[in-house]
């Protein structure tokens, strides 16, 4: 089954139009009162997803602090069977949608209510702040291996803000990967589904996944959990992981999970 299609138009027959095209196409047609309803639809659910992540993220923070493992509690708790939906940890968000549609929403209703979105601009504040953290964490493992960030060579698995897509617009990646460049780290990069040639931003040097290339990182960071990635020789080869995804935590791995 594929996901319900939310339609409106501007009058009557508009509304029927687009209600009987898109029920050529999907399951299930949603109809509502409005093109402002059925863009709010959007920007709410969007806006859901941002604040939730937002509060796993930070909540990851605390717990780490605290000495719990987020993960554990996170799988512990998606047990429950109603009034939970599974979130989880990450170096930040990207895409089209979440970094943007939330702050339009917050900026919208500023601009029309005089009311500022609370929710909303806590939950960039958090999102915005990982990659940062992301990198402070790096600093942190390569210090207790007795190194500095400057000089140490970094390579990032994935530059798309999601597994299994090619998408890098917005992606903490791309942040994460200045933030170490600009602390004079020899950063390097591998995606197989971010085409070369693209301008991210900063100049990254890509790089086909091998094991010599592992062994030569003196850490490696999991940024996008693609599917086809080695995780068992990342386990073996890696010198040092921060595994930003939980994509490595049944595997006996050399380093942290976010």
């Amino acid at each position: 089954m594929n996901t319900p299609k939310v339609v409106a138009g501007i009058d009557a027959d508009s509304s029927a139009a687009v209600e009987a095209f898109y029920g050529a196409l999907v399951d299930k047609v949603v109809p509502v009162g409005s093109t402002a309803e059925a863009e709010l639809v959007k920007l709410l659910e969007n806006t859901f997803r941002h604040v939730n992540i937002a509060l796993v993220n930070e909540l990851t923070m605390f717990a780490r602090d605290l000495g719990v493992d987020i993960w554990s509690a996170i799988d512990a708790t998606a047990t429950k069977p109603f009034g939970f939906m599974r979130f989880t940890p990450g170096p930040g968000v990207g895409g089209h949608c979440l970094p943007i549609d939330p702050s339009y929403l917050a900026w919208r209703v500023e601009r029309r209510l005089g009311h500022r979105f609370r929710f909303v601009e806590l939950a960039n504040d958090v999102n915005r702040g990982m990659p940062d953290y992301v990198v402070r964490r790096a600093q942190a493992m390569l210090n207790e291996q007795g190194k500095a960030v400057n000089g140490a060579r970094v390579l990032l698995l994935g530059l798309a803000y999601k597994p299994g897509t090619s998408d890098w617009r917005e992606s903490p990646a791309v942040a994460i990967a200045e933030r170490f460049g600009a602390l004079g780290a020899d950063v390097r990069a591998h995606d197989s589904h971010v085409p070369e040639g693209i301008e991210l931003g900063p100049a990254i040097p890509r790089v086909a996944l091998s094991n010599a290339e592992l062994a030569a990182a003196d850490l490696v960071v999991l940024l996008t959990d693609h599917p086809e990635l080695p995780y068992d020789d990342i386990a073996t080869h890696a010198a040092l992981v921060l595994d930003t995804r939980g994509r490595m935590r049944e595997l006996d791995f050399r380093g942290e999970t976010l």
